[in-house]
């Protein structure tokens, strides 16, 4: 089956997320931020945002939970850019080589509040034709129904479709699915893509 689709994640792929890169300067120690970015602002409270919670409501519940972080939780929102390092630029420049010869998209868990401050910062993001945002549809990678949504609204075919993230949840739902899939942990895309012969 001939591929014609090509669908990017983009955090750890495309872009360099990680709130590390703004809480190394608020914390003393590695071994505090470490335990409030594992147990208060961690992935699965983030991953609520993804979902389509709102930052303000996301944040008043831990400041409940955690009254004594509370300076330290509404730092998060106000100053989300500064967790941005930068674009994945042996990733990104892929993407000019693989535009005219494939369709290109992305499907992203970001929240809908903070991908726009992503999304002007980055000028690689014109090079897709559409872009499914997890925070906008309320609904989040690795669950299928999103996956669908971006076949159905493109009218694309997974047999059709290589898939590139680097959570591996995804990446076995995408193949579930039928999507041809590149799991990005370590390795290098370009010479993954050049092996499977889309490059």
């Amino acid at each position: 089956m001939q591929i014609k689709n090509i669908i990017f994640d983009f955090g750890g792929v495309l872009v360099d997320w990680n709130p590390r890169h703004f809480y190394k300067n608020i914390f003393d120690n590695e071994l505090e931020m470490e335990f409030f970015l594992k147990n208060i602002c961690n992935d699965e409270w983030n991953q609520h945002q993804d979902k389509g919670r709102s930052f303000a409501e996301g944040i008043e519940i831990l400041v409940k939970q955690f009254p004594d972080y509370e300076t330290n939780i509404k730092l998060y929102f106000n100053n989300w850019e500064s967790m941005l390092n930068g674009e994945i630029v042996e990733n990104a420049r892929i993407l000019k080589l693989l535009k005219g010869k494939y369709r290109l998209f992305g499907l992203t868990n970001w929240s809908a509040e903070t991908f726009p401050v992503a999304l002007k910062k980055f000028s690689f993001f014109n090079e897709f034709e559409a872009i499914v945002v997890s925070g906008q549809e309320k609904m989040i990678k690795p669950d299928k129904e999103i996956f669908y949504l971006i076949l159905n609204r493109y009218k694309l075919k997974a047999e059709e479709s290589v898939f590139i993230d680097d959570n591996f949840d995804n990446i076995i739902t995408a193949k579930e699915i039928g999507f041809h899939s590149i799991h990005l942990n370590n390795n290098n895309l370009e010479k993954e893509l050049i092996k499977r012969n889309i490059l």
